[in-house]
């Protein structure tokens, strides 16, 4: 295997660690029992088109509501513009083009964007490390403890492959090329907002490598590029970061219209780091919760100064900062959290940077499959809760 090309390589990494996640699916589903889908112990293919997955099919099949629904009292319901058009757009092409149906067209897509962005992840990777560290970072990435969600009708798999190649373009300074994929990005999953910050931060530190005292009057040997690019990367990210909300505000005549639909699933409005402290109240009791996220932060932070994470690079931090930064500005934290950390996926990378040691390596793939087994059992299977419902994945 060692001498077949890179993306054959990387490939069959992917694929064989969904084919374990679709095995975990299968033996869970044996033991799912009674649920508001479809009967108990379904097939592999039903028991992955649950959740969100519905969601999507419902936008693919009737598209987006032109009038947000409420209830009798005028509070917005649970509705499509939650979920971002690109995927359900492109699910709908391929059921046009193949005559499948939105279960499976979604679920094609989905498999072949991941299968895509571990090869992206690769490439990544390898701008700031050998080839088999690379390889052992896609080797993470593939059996992440929420990969699973690769593998089913959801829209992760896509905004990564878009994500990915976005900061791939970042790092070779290919700031034009960037900028349609940032766009199509915007249409995916909200990972709009971070990479804005992330771009427009970066513009601020190339300005001040730039124009730093005491380097004003220096003239180098190799001229440094134009920031004229990364400015207008900058831009182009803010207009992608506002422009499904944008959309939503078209279609409703609602200029809310996307915030009000998203906090529906939270049962209060938007308020920024409020939730995280009311979570680590509920966690920890009155006293360390509030002490909590100040912890969390904390611990990130020196995460993110460690040795095998500053060799990410400033690029790949910076997006790891601003993106974790958006998630404690606007997330309301649940078991959901989990599966919205799979953009940080650079992290992966340093966690292969630790030690070369293939015993180290290879406990990490060992330990990330079996919390899969704990992610699918506990969350993506359908167990409800005294007062009803069961916490999302």
């Amino acid at each position: 295997m060692a001498r077949w090309p890179w993306w054959i390589q990387v490939g069959g990494i992917y694929l064989v660690a969904r084919l374990v996640s679709a095995c975990i699916f299968m033996a869970a589903a044996l033991h799912q029992g009674v649920n508001p889908w479809f009967p108990a112990k379904p097939d592999y293919w039903n028991f992955i088109n649950i959740w969100d997955a519905r969601w999507y099919g419902e936008v693919l099949q009737n598209g987006y509501p032109a009038v947000l629904p409420t209830d009798a009292a005028g509070n917005v319901q649970e509705n499509a513009w939650a979920f971002y058009a690109l995927f359900p757009m492109l699910g709908r092409l391929v059921s046009g083009l193949t005559g499948m149906g939105p279960a499976g067209s979604l679920t094609l897509i989905a498999m072949v964007c991941g299968l895509g962005a571990s090869l992206v992840a690769y490439r990544i990777f390898r701008h700031k490390a050998g080839h088999r560290t690379a390889l052992w970072g896609t080797v993470f990435f593939s059996t992440f403890p929420v990969s699973p969600v690769l593998q089913v009708p959801y829209a992760e798999s896509l905004n990564l492959l878009l994500l990915g190649a976005a900061l791939l373009l970042v790092l070779q300074r290919r700031y034009l090329w960037a900028m349609p994929v940032v766009l199509l990005m915007g249409l995916s999953r909200p990972t709009g907002v971070p990479f804005a910050a992330m771009v427009g931060l970066l513009l601020v530190c190339r300005l001040w490598q730039r124009w730093q005292p005491g380097r004003r009057h220096l003239v180098p040997a190799d001229p440094a590029p134009p920031l004229w690019p990364l400015a207008g990367l900058a831009a182009v990210s803010g207009i992608a970061a506002l422009l499904w909300p944008a959309i939503a505000w078209a279609v409703t005549g609602d200029i809310a219209a996307y915030t009000k639909t998203e906090t529906v699933w939270r049962g209060h409005d938007l308020v920024p780091f409020t939730p995280w402290f009311d979570t680590g109240i509920l966690l920890f009791g009155p006293a360390l919760g509030l002490v909590a996220p100040f912890v969390f932060v904390a611990a990130f932070a020196l995460l993110m100064m460690s040795r095998p994470v500053v060799a990410l690079g400033t690029e790949l931090r910076l997006w790891c900062c601003c993106y974790l930064g958006y998630l404690l500005v606007f997330l309301h934290p649940q078991t959901s959290t989990f599966r919205m950390l799979l953009p940080l996926f650079p992290l992966a990378l340093g966690a292969a940077l630790v030690s070369r040691s293939r015993a180290y390596r290879g406990s990490v793939a060992v330990m990330f499959v079996l919390l899969q087994i704990v992610w699918i059992v506990w969350l993506w299977a359908w167990a409800p809760l005294p007062g009803g419902g069961d916490y999302p994945p």
